[in-house]
């Protein structure tokens, strides 16, 4: 790695990929935005395919490291701080080397489990919360727990200081036509990123012959749409796979956006516009419990609560045409609310300033 300032930290940074779209998007824009504050990066991923797309150009400061069994750590010096996204379980070979270095250079230990983001109770409590090690060469350490969310006692979300202006810069109808869709009079634009929802049907019946055109992502959400009957009248483009900047336009250029997991509903959140998300599923259905308290906290009306029902699985009712209008106002609001909070990278950066082991 490049000679830092002195104020600046190296961070190690490892993500396991389950989604490939949210994990590493998450960790990448995580490791992007660490890079513009002047900060050293390595991101160790066990499949790092999707950042060619996601991030064809790459982010000087940030490495991209294959997460293998075992590492490379020949003549690694490791960061000063260790970053387990998402409880991935660092290798023990690189913490004993961090412990190693440490040790010898006297530099405080910082290691940080960023959570996955939830609207639910626990996060405030759990939010700064002190793991002890107590086995294994990290034994002595003390993990600390940093959870995402959407409240003041939280640690935030990820939000680019120059977010405000690059939105209000955005040519909605240059963005769309470079991708081949016409800007028409009185047609509205609806995003679709989704796994796949019993009710997608319902959902392709109830916009066909609607002055709509339906812009899909590639991947699963394109997959699941092809393999429903397309109703007559329904206007679809099915988009490439876009980089994260592209992915920002798209939210911004739509008139309603569905969006799936955690990476995409703060980027939906900071579009501004209405949207519908599709909460990772889980076996027991924990994801219920998940969605129902990120409706809470919205305040969501009576509509937008029950189309997140029907779409999320969680009752088997007729899917609610679209309020827009009350939809809008209260994304408007959401995000008011947000942009008065301070960011996660401010609060994680201040938050491995203070500890100390």
């Amino acid at each position: 790695m490049t000679t830092l300032p002195a104020s600046a930290l190296r961070w190690d940074i490892f993500c396991k990929v389950i989604d490939n779209h949210g994990d590493i998007g998450v960790c990448w824009r995580l490791a992007r935005q660490l890079a513009g504050r002047g900060q050293a990066v390595r991101l160790w991923v066990d499949d790092a395919s999707a950042l060619s797309w996601m991030a064809p150009q790459g982010c000087p400061g940030v490495e991209v490291h294959p997460w293998t069994e075992p590492l490379a750590l020949d003549d690694l010096e490791p960061g000063d701080v260790l970053v387990e996204a998402f409880g991935c379980d660092i290798p023990e070979a690189f913490v004993a080397l961090y412990v190693q270095w440490r040790a010898a250079d006297g530099r405080p230990a910082r290691w940080i489990n960023l959570e996955y983001l939830s609207a639910e109770d626990y996060v405030e409590r759990s939010h700064g919360l002190p793991s002890p090690i107590m086995h294994g060469p990290g034994r002595g350490l003390t993990r600390r727990f940093f959870y995402p969310g959407f409240t003041p006692r939280t640690g935030g979300l990820l939000r680019e200081p120059d977010l405000l202006q690059r939105q209000a810069r955005f040519d909605r109808a240059a963005w769309l036509a470079r991708h081949g869709i016409p800007l028409q009079p009185g047609t509205r634009q609806v995003s679709l990123f989704c796994y796949e929802p019993a009710a997608l049907p319902a959902l392709l019946a109830q916009l066909a012959g609607q002055p709509v055109q339906l812009l899909v992502t590639a991947g699963r959400a394109a997959a699941a749409v092809q393999a429903c009957a397309r109703p007559a009248g329904l206007a679809l483009h099915f988009l490439p796979y876009l980089t994260q900047d592209d992915y920002d336009h798209l939210l911004w250029a739509c008139d309603l956006n569905f969006v799936r997991g955690e990476d995409s509903l703060v980027r939906a959140l900071w579009a501004g516009k209405p949207l519908v998300w599709h909460i990772y599923p889980q076996h027991d259905d924990a994801h219920h419990a998940k969605l129902e308290a990120w409706l809470d906290w919205l305040e969501a009306p009576a509509s937008l609560r029950a189309f997140h029902h029907t779409w999320n699985g969680v009752d088997t009712g007729p899917l609610p045409v679209p309020e827009l209008e009350a939809w809008s106002a209260k994304a408007i609001q959401a995000r008011q609310l947000l942009l008065a909070e301070r960011d996660l990278l401010v609060q994680l950066l201040e938050f491995v300033a203070h500890v100390h082991r």
